[in-house]
């Protein structure tokens, strides 16, 4: 048996008595196999999705073939047009004696093609035919064909009707050449480049391809990528703890803006001066001490060389902070601030001096 380092990387092969032969050295690798072994029909699948083609694909071909349809593979091709579709019938023991000996003659990963798709599509109504050393390979107007013998070929002509003829092979019978034009095929990889039918579907699909030195090296791609990522986690992890660490700094700088002492432990300071529900219900709810006191120390924040904090008190969902302060010119610049923050606030003189800051959501 072929080891896999010597499957076939390319071209188009066929069947012969002694295994494979090349047929055309271009292209994909692409494995004729005979048509008088596949049936191909076309099925109209007037369905939306693939998926539920395949699934209405028994339906609709179990009384076009002969055998039951569990004892055949059935292979949905090209669109042709009008919701129809190529489809081709293979005998499951037909199948994978075909698949074992593609694998064994290193085409494992070769697309599976009926050799009278090597024929042109022919015009609507007509046939194209290519004669060669006795067989005929005959492509049909609605995208199907077949392939005979020579000696059946004009029985097969005149029960069609005796279609036109495009001659692509050896000369024909004189009752069917009398009919012909002769034309001349393109290569048989260019004919192939988007063959219109893969007999490896479903059970018998193509291998994939084993991981080679460009998939290799995008899997390290790949996987500095993830790296990258999880660096990048990691980064964002020391970052949230910076901006916690940056947060509590903050705190403490409020607290003493507030007047407490610059090493105070944040929660517990908070935990104290936070609200206990009192003040007949109008007080703020638990939590919400610590935006409205940010937003009036943040605001006041660029007068703090012209005042020293005296006392913090609020209730009614309202801040009070008395100042010292002997700027007369202070008040209306904090009040300024404060409204310039969207606080509802007031400045006015402090009972004992100073200034008094009301301050509450605006």
């Amino acid at each position: 048996m072929r080891r896999e380092s010597d499957s076939r990387a390319g071209g188009v092969w066929s069947f012969s008595g002694s295994g494979v032969i090349l047929a055309d050295p271009e292209g994909p690798a692409t494995l004729l196999v005979p048509t008088e072994q596949v049936l191909l029909l076309a099925v109209e699948l007037p369905l939306k999705s693939h998926a539920r083609r395949l699934a209405a694909l028994p339906y609709a071909v179990e009384d076009r073939i002969a055998d039951p349809v569990e004892a055949v593979h059935l292979a949905l091709g090209a669109p042709l047009g009008d919701d129809r579709y190529l489809v081709g019938v293979v005998r499951h023991d037909v199948m994978a004696r075909w698949v074992e000996e593609a694998e064994a003659e290193g085409l494992g990963r070769a697309a599976m093609v009926p050799d009278a798709l090597t024929v042109m599509c022919a015009a609507e109504g007509g046939w194209n035919v290519d004669l060669a050393r006795g067989r005929a390979l005959v492509r049909s107007g609605d995208g199907t064909g077949f392939a005979c013998s020579e000696s059946l070929l004009r029985p097969a002509w005149e029960a069609a009707g005796r279609p036109p003829v495009h001659s692509y092979g050896e000369p024909l019978s004189p009752d069917i050449q009398s009919s012909a034009s002769r034309t001349e095929q393109d290569q048989l990889h260019l004919i192939l480049a988007s063959y219109d039918l893969d007999l490896r579907q479903g059970r018998y699909a193509r291998r994939a391809a084993p991981v080679n030195n460009v998939w290799r090296r995008l899997g390290w791609i790949v996987a500095a990528g993830v790296a990258a990522h999880v660096l990048i986690a990691a980064a964002d992890t020391v970052a949230l703890g910076m901006i916690a660490d940056h947060r509590a700094r903050e705190t403490k700088e409020l607290i003493a803006t507030l007047g407490g002492p610059a090493d105070a432990d944040p929660a517990s300071v908070v935990g104290a001066i936070q609200p206990s529900g009192g003040g007949g219900g109008a007080d703020l709810t638990p939590g919400s001490f610590v935006p409205l006191v940010s937003r009036v120390a943040a605001a006041i924040r660029p007068f703090g060389n012209a005042f020293t904090v005296r006392t913090v008190d609020y209730q009614a969902n309202s801040i009070t902070m008395d100042l010292d302060s002997a700027d007369p010119a202070l008040a209306p610049r904090i009040l300024a601030a404060l409204q310039g923050a969207r606080l509802k606030a007031s400045v006015n003189p402090g009972p004992t001096g100073g200034l008094r800051i009301t301050a509450s959501v605006a």
